[in-house]
């Protein structure tokens, strides 16, 4: 029974290991910066690691072009896609600390 004991410790110490690798890899990733565009860069937005929108860009023609939904379409496009990316970077850094790729569920 002790060395059964033994191993969940062990277990245990591993988990807490890994629960603050996974931690120090979450601060980081709020650091680590993804760039989407649409329309050939006329909106762009850039996000951090966890998903979170840090900047905008819409080019100057077009709000002139007075389109709203354009621009609705643009942005749409460009944040989408910045997701795609911030999750794959996300998903990238966690397997490196995990050993294991899970798409879509971090």
């Amino acid at each position: 029974m002790l060395g059964g004991g033994m191993n969940m410790n062990r277990m245990g110490k591993q988990l807490q290991d890994m629960q603050k690798r996974i931690a120090k890899v979450e601060e980081d990733l709020r650091e680590r910066i993804v760039e989407a565009s649409a329309g050939g860069g006329m909106v762009s937005v850039k996000l951090n690691g966890v998903e979170e929108i840090v900047a905008v860009k819409i080019e100057e023609q077009v709000l002139a072009s007075g389109d709203r939904g354009m621009v609705e379409d643009l942005v749409m496009a460009a944040v989408n896609e910045g997701i795609k990316k911030a999750k794959k970077l996300r998903e990238t850094e966690m397997a490196k600390v995990t050993g294991v790729s899970l798409p879509g569920l971090i």
